[in-house]
């Protein structure tokens, strides 16, 4: 199996911390999002992970750096030059698909059993989750657990089983095939090319695809979506805690080895990254990421970036890499 992940996006929601790091590196409950969902794809048969990268070197660079020391198979990684969509950054990666595939998009996290790709019938699989606004996503229509059709973001659902961003083929090179016809004919949804008008060829010309609901679905494309999946992965596992000095550690935490903890209150849901500094300081629901140094203040929904210095009397804060915010 050949694993696709697109990385390329510019993450304009999740400024200023995407100014110097790529989206899938911003950290979330202890670690890098692409370092989640490579732990959820690691069991996987998997013969190559592919990453479809922004072309900035220094980006790749970072990325390439984080892989290397916890990728479980051999990476190939593809710049996008040109934004053209989800299903444009997939056809990067034609020329290496030989063989069935797994695509992830790298914008949310999931909780799901991925065993059944190895035992499932079908042609594929697309994973699901009900919606309370489904006009907001891509669904699916099924019609006796099978998927009769896909639609993008429409006026009138015909369903509230929303697209994830995760699909599986059997037949990978099938559906390359599909989406260089979807882009000769110029089907796009405002601009861009989408998934559905290939993966729908595939189904009018008889592929059969099976849906598979996910048991958790989390955001991080936004400060806000990734403060609350911080939280959520906290909850469900993702704990951590080290010596701490003459403090109060409120659980759920994740605080990393080379923390340092004085005299403060820590928590519930605050994740503290290596070599990070907290003195004097009550922190709740906030991300503080390494190298950062919080003194004398009040903390709450905050993210901090690596390397940044925060002092004063602050409830709420979004702070970039190696920045000073400072109170009088």
């Amino acid at each position: 199996m050949k694993v696709i992940v697109p990385v390329a996006g510019k993450g304009t929601r999740l400024r200023p911390h995407t100014h110097t790091k790529p989206k899938s590196l911003v950290r979330v409950a202890g670690k890098p999002i692409l370092g989640h969902l490579v732990d959820r794809i690691r069991s996987l048969p998997m013969e190559e992970l592919i990453l479809i990268i922004d072309p900035d070197e220094s980006k790749e660079a970072s990325i390439r750096e984080f892989l290397g020391a916890t990728a479980p198979v051999p990476v190939r990684y593809v710049r996008q030059t040109e934004l053209k969509g989800p299903a444009h950054a997939i056809f990067l990666a034609r020329e290496y698909i030989d063989q069935d595939v797994l695509i992830i998009f790298n914008d949310t996290l999931f909780d799901a059993d991925l065993s059944q790709i190895e035992t499932h019938q079908s042609d594929g699989m697309i994973w699901v989750r009900e919606v309370e606004d489904p006009r907001r996503f891509g669904l699916i229509e099924l019609r006796a657990n099978r998927i009769v059709r896909l639609v993008e973001k429409p006026e009138v659902p015909p369903s509230n089983l929303a697209m994830i961003g995760m699909y599986y083929l059997k037949d990978g090179p099938a559906l390359m095939q599909r989406i260089e016809r979807v882009m000769q004919e110029g089907r796009t949804v405002k601009g861009e090319f989408y998934l559905p008008d290939p993966l729908q060829l595939m189904l009018d010309e008889g592929y059969q695809l099976e849906a598979a609901p996910v048991q958790g679905w989390y955001d991080c494309g936004t400060i806000e979506a990734l403060l609350d999946t911080n939280r959520v992965l906290l909850e469900n596992g993702h704990q951590r805690v080290v010596d701490t000095f003459e403090s109060v550690i409120i659980p759920p935490v994740c605080i990393e080895a080379g923390a340092h903890i004085r005299r403060s209150v820590v928590g519930p849901y605050v994740s503290i990254a290596s070599q990070a500094v907290v003195e004097h300081s009550i922190i709740t629901d906030s991300i503080i990421n390494e190298a950062a140094t919080v003194h004398d203040a009040l903390l709450q929904r905050s993210l901090i970036g690596e390397h940044a210095f925060v002092k004063g009397g602050y409830k709420r804060l979004n702070v970039g890499d190696s920045s000073v915010v400072q109170g009088e």
